[in-house]
């Protein structure tokens, strides 16, 4: 089905810098029909973007030629974050089984990390790949707190925390000090980490060593509408994350530059169109794109 329709844009220029960043361009709702969506991955090989209706338990596929919207997989262990490889394959966070998830070339199914230390994790809520393969991925408590998001159950784990999985297998807790870890991506050059921590309503950065170690800055904003959710970066390094009152665009040092206004409290985002230039935007019940005069950064970025 297609729902395509405008929406007023409304934007909030904070910093004279983001007037040549947003543009004036049209948002478009794509569709309207979900519970609370999450997981926004664009595939430039299928020209679509899959994502999310955790509480539905599906997951939805507009294509971007025809428009139309339609499930493409229910049930679907309400599937939360996504993020496709350098192969194409879609990685994706399961809050029902608890678990990192690979769907291969032929639609099977890999398990690529379902525990730390023989512990079930709690939810994988989000993820991303590093040019070496590896995927780090955050595990808040979402999925197990009731059964709107999952299915409830006691923590196996002391906590809520991010971690590494190497290409081989081996699962690295790389941040314990969080209190529900949440969206992430990497700079370009992979030399910065981005974690956004939901519950303290803040986003952190971290320097990353030649041997992946973290070396914690701090906090890098606090968020002024709600609480922060999905990150994404474009192509000079600036930040974009989902928000209550939309999406936030920040300079590299944390300065506000503006801010896209949208209607409802949005969840995540995505770089995606034949250039990178469209971001998509999923929210409680819709999904919104914008052509933007710039573009998504690389794999880990966006």
């Amino acid at each position: 089905m297609s729902t395509v329709e405008r929406v007023p844009t409304q934007w909030e220029v904070l910093d004279e810098r983001f007037r040549a960043v947003r543009g004036d361009h049209v948002v478009q709702r794509l569709f309207d029909g979900g519970r609370w969506l999450e997981g926004p991955a664009y595939s430039p090989a299928w020209r679509c973007l899959l994502f999310s209706d955790i509480p539905n338990d599906r997951v939805l596929r507009w294509d971007e030629v025809s428009g139309r919207c339609d499930v493409f997989q229910t049930p679907a262990g309400y599937a939360n974050g996504r993020t496709l490889d350098r192969r194409g394959r879609v990685v994706t966070c399961e809050h029902g089984p608890r678990r990192v998830t690979r769907t291969e070339p032929d639609g099977s199914q890999t398990v690529v990390a379902d525990r730390w230390r023989g512990k079930r994790f709690n939810s994988p809520n989000d993820v991303v790949e590093t040019a070496d393969g590896s995927l780090w991925f955050t595990d808040p408590s979402y999925g197990i707190d009731s059964d709107y998001e999952g299915h409830r159950a006691e923590p196996e784990l002391d906590g809520c925390h991010v971690y590494r999985c190497s290409p081989d297998g081996r699962v690295d807790r790389v941040a314990d000090d969080f209190q529900r870890p949440n969206g992430l991506a990497f700079s370009a050059d992979e030399r910065r980490l981005y974690i956004v921590d939901t519950q303290r309503r803040h986003l952190r950065h971290f320097d990353v060593g030649p041997d992946w170690a973290l070396r914690d800055r701090g906090v890098l904003a606090d968020c002024d509408a709600g609480s922060f959710d999905g990150i994404r970066l474009d192509s000079a390094g600036r930040l974009w994350v989902a928000a209550h009152d939309g999406v936030h665009c920040l300079d590299q040092d944390g300065t506000m530059l503006g801010k896209l206004r949208l209607p409802e409290i949005c969840s995540n985002l995505t770089f995606g169109g034949r250039k990178r230039n469209v971001l998509f935007v999923t929210a409680t019940t819709s999904v919104y794109s914008l052509a933007l005069n710039v573009t998504g950064a690389g794999p880990t970025g966006g």
